[in-house]
């Protein structure tokens, strides 16, 4: 996804991003629920560690936003049901709970 123009703190650039919106969304929308994937490794609890292109990544949980499609530059790569089950409950924590 082609996240330019950001303001401040917010992670920027081309980059790997995974859809967390529903697909029911996606499919009747011009926009989706994003959370940008980084190299850059911290410890923090609205982080997942993934696999992507051979290399540890992390989905930034703490940085959803919404998009439009236009931004999508080519998708690619389908996570775990593990990896799916651990994003669900830490936005659950984060948002519901």
């Amino acid at each position: 996804m082609n996240l330019d123009p950001t303001v401040g703190a917010e992670i920027q650039k081309t980059r790997p991003c995974v859809v967390i919106s529903p697909p029911e969304m996606n499919q009747h929308l011009k926009t989706i629920i994003i959370a940008p994937v980084t190299s850059a490794i911290k410890i923090y609890p609205t982080r997942v560690n993934i696999t992507h292109r051979d290399t540890i990544n992390q989905i930034v949980l703490d940085q959803i936003r919404t998009i439009n499609k236009k931004r999508i530059v080519k998708t690619f790569d389908l996570l775990s049901k593990e990896e799916i089950s651990e994003i669900k409950a830490i936005i659950k924590e984060m948002l519901v709970d």
